[in-house]
């Protein structure tokens, strides 16, 4: 097999294996393999020890720098977007003069504008530059995040919200797009795994933030501490949004960024193309969006993750319940941040075990029956305090996101059109009902126990994990139709196959053919 060592060299043999002269594999240089290699295969990438230095090179800078500035965006979005509860339960109600269900309201607000731009989104990056438009997006958002410390009213509050849910909206599906468009499905889950717990590590430091604002910062040139957390978030994100410019590499089809070579860029398309990961290009075939709608992944995934999504939303309400049971306001920032501090080490470890095993099912199914316990324990609301603080903090450990769009990306992988479309729907119906339910089943005036929200989370879960079988049935028979079109015995999800001429490949040589 021939071997490129140089950049010009490795384009050309890049070009050559896309012209199908070559099909076994990206060939792109020599393969250091050792101790070192095996020990991070075993750790980190399963295929790490089978890819080329080149390949190696190109997907630590990815890491580096676009997975590493995702991150940190998607950080400050969640402080952000997190920062309206910390600022609730201290001191903001009372300023503010906020009574009844106008807390709900702000949320329903945000949740509602969010619902109306996830679809939109991934459509506009196959024609906006992502790197620019999501660095827009957060200057946007980092703007209005300050303007929420000079609020004097309720109203004012729902002004704020909004313009900072229009800013925000587009981070989320952008980025897992982004991420499905580089990486393969060996790597993909980890990243989105480390992605997302940014998430919760967000939600747990605005708890940390306004606790030590409070006793630090209250009262300082006359603002109240909670102001004080909305304009040290807004110094956080604004500077962010210019980080974003320099180092999203926006698609492998159009990326023109500093930090990769032409050789690297070309290597970069060679794996998607071996992968099956079709390129994004700027003319959108609408059709494939009908096509889309009529397809059992419309009707099964976007209404799983709604489902699912509604389950875990018991930990909204866990600053209000300790806020009623007469902890300190300290300690209503504190406990819900070890709650996502929980959620962070489980996140990771289901995205590992994901990636190296291939069985995206049984990590989904798992933490879902785990899930009975705490959301059941909330439906029940038992006397015990000790009781409720656990299944309150536990709750985020049942978080499998990250590993269910990894799983969208593969079963969405022959369009990118598809993968937008079912992307952005499933965020956009979530955020439809997260709009006007909360404001039905968890209303400020029914807490803290909350007798309707409590036990329709519970019953969602049971939904939820009977959803996962369902995909799994639905994922099985489109693998066996795909392999039927293309003359290979049918293959076990993660494992090895066997095709028709005898010989053994690993699952992305076989998805490539």
């Amino acid at each position: 097999m021939a071997v490129a060592t140089e950049p010009a060299e490795l384009a050309q043999m890049s070009l050559a294996i896309a012209d199908g002269q070559e099909e076994t594999a990206i060939v792109a240089g020599p393969s250091k393999r050792g101790p070192w290699q095996k020990f991070v295969s075993f750790i980190w990438d399963p295929d790490y020890y089978e890819k080329s230095d080149a390949e190696r090179r190109l997907v630590f800078k990815l890491d580096c720098f676009m997975l590493a500035s995702l991150t940190i965006g998607w950080w400050l979005k969640n402080i952000d977007q997190s920062n309206l509860a910390n600022a609730y339960v201290s001191g903001m109600k009372e300023d503010l003069n906020i009574t009844g269900n106008q807390y709900t309201y702000m949320g329903t607000i945000y949740n509602a504008v969010i619902c109306a731009m996830c679809i939109p989104a991934n459509f506009i990056v196959m024609k906006v530059r992502p790197a620019w438009f999501l660095a827009a997006c957060e200057v946007g958002w980092g703007i209005f995040t300050f303007a929420q410390a000079g609020a004097r009213s309720y109203q004012a509050m729902y002004g704020f919200r909004f313009c900072v849910a229009l800013f925000e909206s587009f981070y989320y599906p952008i980025g897992f797009f982004i991420l499905g468009s580089w990486y393969t499905r060996r790597e993909i889950a980890k990243r989105i795994g480390l992605w997302f717990v940014a998430g919760p590590a967000g939600s747990a430091f605005s708890g940390y933030l306004q606790a030590a604002i409070y006793g630090n910062l209250n009262g300082l040139h006359g603002l109240a501490g909670w102001r004080w957390l909305y304009i040290i978030c807004g110094i956080m994100t604004v500077p962010c949004g210019f980080l974003l410019y320099f180092l999203v590499p926006d698609f492998p089809e159009n990326t023109k960024v500093w930090y990769l070579s032409q050789a690297e860029i070309e290597l970069a398309r060679e794996r998607c193309r071996i992968n099956n990961i079709k390129p994004v290009v700027n003319k959108i075939e609408w059709s494939y969006v009908g096509r889309s709608i009529k397809a059992w992944r419309f009707w099964i995934l976007v209404p799983w993750y709604l489902v699912y999504g509604l389950a875990v939303q018991n930990g909204a309400q866990f600053a209000v319940y300790l806020k009623a049971a007469g902890y300190s306001v300290t300690m209503r920032n504190v406990l819900p941040s070890c709650m996502y501090i929980i959620e962070i080490p489980t996140l990771l470890f289901y995205t590992y075990i994901s990636d190296r095993y291939g069985h995206r099912f049984l990590v989904c199914l798992i933490p879902l029956i785990w899930g009975l316990i705490p959301t059941g324990i909330l439906a029940v609301w038992p006397q015990s305090n000790s009781l409720k603080v656990f299944a309150f903090i536990v709750n985020q450990s049942i978080y499998v996101t990250p590993v269910f769009y990894a799983w969208v990306s593969e079963i969405c992988r022959n369009s990118p059109e598809e993968r937008a479309f079912i992307v952005g729907a499933t965020s956009c119906l979530f955020y439809c009902f997260n709009a006007w339910l909360p404001t039905i089943i968890f209303l400020q005036t029914d807490g803290p126990s909350f007798r309707k929200g409590f036990p329709t989370n519970f019953a969602f879960t049971i939904v939820s994990l009977l959803g996962v079988i369902v995909i799994y049935l639905f994922h099985r028979r489109q693998l066996r139709q795909e392999d039927a079109a293309d003359g290979k015995v049918p293959s076990l999800e993660g494992g090895p196959v066997q095709t028709y001429e005898g010989k053994e490949g690993s699952e992305t040589e076989v998805e490539a053919k």
